[in-house]
């Protein structure tokens, strides 16, 4: 080859557009991903066990560290607001200092990218927590739309730091459970105000005072707390010398995700931005080793149309948040869609013969040998669309998040399904991928089978049902 020809030198993709360009197949690229399970990273497994930690929030109090797990984008300035209003579809008009909101973007077609927590932590202070994709779609609006902002971005820790120190920003914990005000005011040296769902306050850890968010992921009254990372150590063992006495638990990675089988909220639909021309800068802006790219699509739902991947706010519990008092990214799109031929959230009860069936599956020596359970949370990627279907076969929705409750003592999957589709509903759950499976890591050869499941209200949880305050979290009725 000549020195001044290249054409014969494959270049290493640069973005995500670069990635989905060279892909046969956006489906098959990312039902492919070898990046493995997901992990929640530096937070042991298990502390004592995992059923033992779930019962805790039920029971008594826990502490859950969500230090290392969410993005923290931190985005200040003059227009800070602005753009978040300009791609928030919540009613913008009544968001003061010191509250918070779930921030669900969308696209210009009105499908969902992501969700996460805004505080708004002063007059032109925000922080977004949350999963990958909504961080880097506000970041790249904020950086990219001529907003007179200062955006900083604290990524999620590593998910295999191999060794190396890991550090953020801010520590995050919660203080949850039946119990968990007990412990709220011992730590505190004083009774805390209980203040309305999603309101922010300031409290005592270990001689400092540190942010508190008044939230209740257990079904009754705690507070999400943060403080500078280096005192990490001692807020976390003022809270745990505490809590002893109320029979505080500190859950581990394990337990921990389980909670939201229980709570009713979906962790991780597809983002819906592998199309569309009005997309374009965003892929060429998005790395090629990121997110996006990398996702695992899994589940026993195939489409090769990637577009039949993407949901809608409705789709997923958000549609009662859907305002159309100020101008934003998809309000358009969102105006023209009717809420009554979207599919709603709700939660699908697992048969526990079937369920027996699929985990005591790998003894079979003859098999058959049905893809891998895991306890608690059994998905194996990390966007998971298992199909639904009715008795006559039709795909009726999509099972999204599954595993097992220590507390209801239930396999349970968090989906989307018809309208029409009722309450107490008998349904059916193809569990496995096609084929023997895909390419993904996360899967062994195995076969599909078939779980008779009873649609249910979302949240799941009796307690959540009662007690949680009105938005995602609602009873889908």
């Amino acid at each position: 080859m000549r020195p001044d020809d290249r054409s014969e030198v494959p270049m290493s993709p640069s973005n995500l557009q670069d990635v989905l360009d060279a892909a046969s197949s956006t489906v098959e690229h990312l039902r492919s991903s070898q990046i493995g399970a997901y992990i929640y990273p530096v937070v042991p497994s298990e502390f004592t066990n995992w059923r033992r930690e779930v019962r805790a929030w039920r029971e008594t109090a826990v502490l859950f560290d969500q230090t290392h797990h969410m993005v923290n984008l931190y985005v200040s300035g003059p227009d800070a607001f602005k753009v978040i209003s300009d791609t928030a579809f919540n009613g913008m008009a009544n968001f003061p200092v010191s509250t918070a909101k779930q921030y669900v973007p969308v696209t210009p077609a009105g499908h969902v990218i992501g969700d996460g927590i805004l505080f708004r932590e002063a007059e032109d202070q925000f922080t977004f927590v949350g999963r990958a994709p909504s961080a880097n779609w506000l970041q790249f609006q904020a950086e990219t739309g001529g907003y007179d902002v200062e955006v900083v971005k604290d990524d999620r820790s590593p998910s295999r730091p191999y060794g190396h120190a890991v550090s953020r920003s801010v520590w995050r914990f919660q203080i949850q459970g039946p119990a968990a005000w007990d412990v709220i005011e011992k730590v505190n040296g004083g009774p805390v105000e209980q203040l309305k769902f999603f309101h922010m306050a300031h409290m005592d850890v270990a001689g400092a005072q540190v942010r508190t968010l008044r939230h209740g992921m257990a079904g009754a009254p705690g507070l999400e707390l943060w403080g500078p990372y280096e005192t990490y150590e001692a807020s976390r063992a003022a809270i745990l010398e505490a809590g002893a006495e109320f029979g505080i638990e500190i859950v581990g990675s394990r337990a921990y995700s389980s909670n939201t089988l229980e709570s009713g909220w979906i962790p991780s639909p597809l983002p819906a931005i592998y199309t569309g021309d009005e997309l374009a800068a965003y892929r060429q802006w998005l790395p090629a080793a990121g997110y996006e790219a990398t996702n695992a699509l899994a589940g026993s739902f195939v489409s090769e149309n990637i577009e039949d991947y993407y949901l809608t706010p409705w789709d997923l519990g958000y549609g009662g948040f859907v305002k159309y008092d100020h101008d934003y990214i998809g309000r358009d799109a969102l105006a023209a869609i009717d809420p009554t031929t979207q599919r709603k959230k709700v939660t699908l009860a697992w048969n526990a013969e079937d369920l027996a069936r699929i985990i005591t599956s790998p003894l079979n020596v003859d098999g058959p040998d049905y893809m891998y359970f895991d306890l608690p949370i059994a998905n194996y990627g990390s966007s998971s669309y298992d199909a639904v279907l009715d008795a006559a076969g039709k795909v009726v929705g999509f099972s999204m998040f599954t595993g097992y409750s220590a507390n209801e003592r239930r396999g349970l999957s968090l989906a989307t399904v018809d309208q029409d589709v009722e309450i107490g509903t008998e349904l059916r759950l193809v569990w496995g991928e096609p084929g023997g499976g895909s390419a993904k890591s996360t899967v062994q050869p195995h076969e599909q089978t078939e779980v008779q499941v009873i649609v249910s209200p979302a949240p799941y949880a009796v307690t959540a049902r009662a007690d949680y305050h009105g938005g995602w979290r609602s009873a889908q009725a």
